[in-house]
């Protein structure tokens, strides 16, 4: 029987052995373990220091959105359209767009609508969201900002405005030691954050 165990352990691929005598996940499967983990963890990791990037003072979202094969008047179409029809949604209350240059290709839009924080038979917790979007078209790819954030809340009780300068940036939403939101402050910034991935996403799949 002795035997039989080493020829077994003889044969099985060193690299499922580390160094010191443990099972070694592949490096995929760790980042996938150590993700969940994290998640787990703090359900507000992909909110906190960093999320909220701001240029010159401002809070400024941006991303380049790859569109291979596709040429800048096409890309400006599919945008365009997506952008009209965001403008026409339920949850719209004056929203715009504003620049159609299909010259240059570039578009630019100003929203006004509803973010629900909360809504049940007893509660509807939501404010005004304002922001400015805004698309630059190349053949292959286009540069998207969402910016001139701010909000209307409690507007039938205790109306508040704020800019998204003060209010959901990493001083004003997250405490010191970078592991969770206030909660006046880090709800706005939670749905903005989620707000703003919805969008690119969607402008994502479609360029794809």
């Amino acid at each position: 029987m002795k035997k039989f165990w080493i020829i077994l352990l003889a044969a099985m691929p060193l690299g499922l052995w580390a160094q010191d005598n443990t099972w070694e996940l592949p490096e995929e499967e760790q980042q996938v373990e150590e993700t969940t983990l994290e998640a787990k963890i703090n359900p507000n990791a992909k909110y906190l220091r960093g999320a909220v990037p701001e240029i010159d003072g401002k809070v400024v979202f941006s991303k380049t959105i790859e569109a291979p094969g596709k040429s800048a008047a096409q890309i400006y179409t599919i945008l365009h359209d997506y952008m009209v029809k965001m403008t026409k949604a339920s949850n719209q209350i004056n929203s715009r767009v504003v620049v159609e240059d299909s010259v240059n290709h570039e578009l630019g839009a100003s929203f006004e609508e509803w973010l629900v924080f909360k809504k049940s038979a007893l509660q509807l917790d939501k404010t005004r969201l304002y922001f400015v979007l805004e698309a630059k078209c190349e053949n292959g790819k286009a540069d998207v900002t969402m910016s001139r954030i701010h909000y209307f809340y409690d507007e039938n009780r205790k109306p508040e405005r704020f800019k998204a300068e003060g209010w959901i940036t990493d001083d004003y939403a997250v405490n010191k030691k970078n592991t969770k939101l206030f909660p006046g402050s880090g709800k706005f910034r939670r749905k903005t954050i989620d707000r703003k991935d919805f969008i690119f996403d969607k402008f994502e799949s479609l360029l794809k």
